[in-house]
């Protein structure tokens, strides 16, 4: 698994690659140089080969994204305590960048995952982290994070999934919308109001009785990872699985996106440069 201290020892040669595939590296050091580089290989070998079958067949590759945790692309910047590498959003932004070449709709949901993973990590208690936290690093488990919903985006008073408090739990009620892998993936980070205007932040499994999904989106490519609605009904949730504080909801979500909107950016730039050496190469052969 990759780390500041570990990356050394992985050093191979690197091929030539396409100017615009990448970041001026006159600026990283050895270990990013590394890094990216790793990156770009299972890029090639592992998500390249087999995008458009996936994308045919709506196929969501676990068992691949899983052979990306052995690297440490499941928590890049997620503690090692728990499994993590504890890199920067400098090297999370280089490998979702190499990794978009191969797949952009895998590249994105492991950048997905990574943010699920980093808002346990930074706001959750030690007893969440020990219950999910080092089996997602591993890939053992898989996350999706839920905001939206069929009438807000990320507007909080807009919100209707509601959080009543009974007992030692708490009784979650509403819906998700287009959330990316409903239906396949393991845990659900889902934002809901505790009061009139006070969102809190659950961890909700799958498994949850009353837990259920929509169908799966029609969409034009990215069909790599299932776009559905998470429906929630009379869900008994622990209260030990609120992540964060009561009323930090909110806070915890834009934060997620702090980190996730910097990793789709890397993804769509790494999928559009990609696509120009690959117009660049055609032009020089075609007839």
């Amino acid at each position: 698994m990759l780390s500041k201290t570990s990356a050394k020892a992985l050093k191979t040669c690197m091929p030539k690659r396409g100017v615009s595939l990448l970041m001026n590296q006159q600026f990283l050091t050895d270990d990013q140089k590394m890094i990216q580089e790793m990156a770009y290989n299972f890029a090639d070998s592992k998500f390249k080969p087999f995008a458009s079958e996936w994308d045919e067949k709506k196929h969501f590759p676990l068992d691949v994204y899983k052979e990306a945790a052995e690297l440490g692309f499941a928590g890049i910047y997620c503690s090692e305590e728990y499994g993590g590498c504890g890199l920067s959003r400098l090297e999370a932004s280089l490998i979702f960048e190499a990794l978009s070449t191969g797949c952009i709709g895998s590249s994105a949901y492991i950048s997905i995952h990574n943010m699920c993973a980093w808002m346990i990590d930074t706001y959750g208690t030690k007893t969440l982290k020990e219950k999910y936290l080092s089996r997602m690093t591993q890939f053992d488990i898989s996350s999706s994070y839920c905001l939206t919903e069929p009438n807000s985006g990320s507007d909080a008073i807009a919100m209707k999934t509601s959080a009543k408090k009974q007992g030692d739990y708490f009784i979650l009620n509403g819906s998700k919308q287009f959330i990316s892998g409903a239906g396949k993936t393991d845990v659900y980070l889902i934002m809901c109001k505790t009061g009139e205007k006070e969102v809190s932040c659950f961890a909700v499994e799958k498994g949850m009785e009353g837990v259920s999904f929509g169908k799966n989106e029609s969409k034009m490519g990215w069909n790599v990872q299932p776009t559905a609605t998470v429906i929630l009904e009379d869900v008994k949730v622990p209260a030990e699985n609120m992540i964060g504080s009561q009323g930090e909801g909110f806070k915890i979500a834009m934060s997620g996106l702090d980190g996730g909107r910097l990793n789709i950016a890397s993804c769509s730039l790494g999928g559009a440069a990609f696509a120009f050496d690959t117009a660049k190469d055609y032009l020089k052969e075609r007839k």
